[in-house]
């Protein structure tokens, strides 16, 4: 599983980087990454909701999309897959297994993304920019 991760990963930042011609990765990395943080939003729902309603195949399919968008923010951000595994070991030793940590409350109350803007906001915004190549957006 890891090394199908490494090799997704090697082959989203060659085409970040120009190498490699793969037109839907390249054009999520032009849009930015507002858009490709919501598409990572959006997959994480269908999931949900394809495993509320116990429709695996879908499930799978959609876990797949997930995880493809999830590298492409990872490689936007400059995050190795490593990075995360590093933050899985550490969990597992904590915790016994890498399961979800506990937040910390934020100090004085206050919300760490109170002051940033709202992620849907900017991602709309950019959604309804008018495309770069002149073609009409798919949704």
């Amino acid at each position: 599983m890891t090394d199908s991760i490494r090799r997704l990963h090697a082959a989203v930042v060659a085409t970040r980087k120009g190498d490699n011609p793969s037109p839907r990765t390249a054009r999520l990395f032009r849009k930015g990454r507002a858009v490709i943080a919501k598409k990572v939003a959006e997959e994480a729902v269908e999931v949900a909701l394809d495993g509320v309603v116990g429709d695996v195949p879908a499930t799978v399919r959609e876990s797949a999309d997930l995880i493809y968008n999830l590298v492409v923010l990872w490689a936007e951000l400059g995050i190795e897959p490593d990075d995360v595994w590093a933050e899985m070991r550490r969990r597992e030793q904590l915790l016994g297994m890498a399961e979800k940590m506990p937040k910390r409350r934020a100090p004085h109350g206050k919300d760490k993304y109170a002051d940033a803007p709202l992620l849907w906001d900017v991602a709309e915004r950019a959604a309804e920019a008018p495309p770069r190549s002149g073609r009409r957006r798919r949704h």
